[in-house]
């Protein structure tokens, strides 16, 4: 069976590992254009491109996949199946109708919960116990084709973005050859999603890491969680980002003004909320390394009654 691999990050390159550890016929992958990356620092190639560089697989970029020359291009290939795994382009029904067996997405979250581009993250904010992969039968919609096999994960007390995005990264690799055969002979049933089941977890963006102070100790946890590691969870702070990487709830009422500095021990700096108490343990000061409270207050400081303002500037 002939396979076309569409996929950019990290998360798809756990999925095309897997493909091609199981001997699978990946023809050609599809990926993002090369971006530049930061200050000077040149042209940075997508982790797919990468990998299928070492794989030895002929490597395509284009920067609308809906172009005509685009369209030609997947043609001329003659796949008779694709696979998505955060592509980040959306596949026109003219591109879903080129393969026979049609185009399958490996979607990290448990549809039709969290469609859309931040599934992971938001499975970590909303403070669920499950998430997992769904590999899913594309349709022109946005993750909304009908279900073929998921499987679960059960998420830790202190999973983060980037846990849980390493998790389902390995799982949707697996998942997806376990279940090869089965789509190359038809041998499934495919499940429709109930729309008045789903929810959308839309792109991050770095507004989205602003602490507000006036959240429940609770909700401002998973925040700091489910941010890292970008954007990232944030403050302000003696007119300088403070940026949160770990902290715990502490469920004691203050009745103090939320972003209220309470105090610090050796180990953690307390702060009010709009219900609860926070206890930073891992910080990072704008122009600072990355620390823990410990070292931090080593070098800097700080008197009950300050306050940390809400993360946008």
């Amino acid at each position: 069976m002939k396979i076309i691999f569409m996929g950019t990050p990290d998360y798809a390159v756990a999925t095309l590992n897997s493909l091609m550890e199981a001997g699978a016929d990946v023809s050609l992958v599809v990926t993002q254009p090369d971006r530049e990356k930061g200050r000077g620092r040149g042209i940075t190639e997508t982790p797919v491109k990468t990998c299928a560089e070492k794989w030895g697989i002929p490597v395509f970029q284009p920067s609308r996949i809906r172009n005509p020359e685009a369209i030609m291009r997947l043609r001329e290939e003659k796949p008779d199946l694709m696979i998505v795994a955060a592509f980040g382009q959306i596949l026109s029904q003219e591109i879903l109708d080129i393969p026979p067996k049609g185009c399958v997405n490996v979607h990290a979250s448990l549809l039709p919960k969290y469609r859309g581009a931040a599934p992971i993250q938001r499975a970590v904010l909303d403070g669920v116990s499950k998430s997992g992969v769904t590999i899913m039968q594309m349709d022109a919609g946005i993750d909304t084709g009908d279900i073929l096999f998921q499987e679960s994960v059960t998420l830790t007390p202190g999973e983060t973005g980037q846990s849980l995005y390493d998790k389902l990264a390995a799982l949707g690799g697996k998942l997806l050859v376990e279940h090869l055969g089965d789509i190359e002979s038809g041998n499934f049933i495919p499940v429709k999603q109930i729309d008045e089941e789903s929810s959308y977890a839309k792109m991050l963006n770095k507004d989205m890491g602003a602490v507000n102070w006036n959240a429940s100790a609770v909700c401002i946890e998973r925040l700091i969680r489910g941010m890292n590691p970008w954007p990232g969870a944030y403050t302000r702070f003696r007119n300088k980002t403070l940026k949160l990487w770990a902290a715990e709830v502490v469920p004691e009422k203050t009745g103090r003004t939320p972003g209220t500095v309470l105090g610090a021990d050796r180990d953690r700096i307390y702060v009010a909320t709009g219900d609860g108490m926070l206890a930073l343990t891992d910080i990072q000061l704008e122009g600072k390394k990355r620390m823990n409270v410990r070292e931090f207050l080593l070098g800097c400081q700080i008197s009950a009654g300050e306050i940390m303002e809400s993360g946008k500037k």
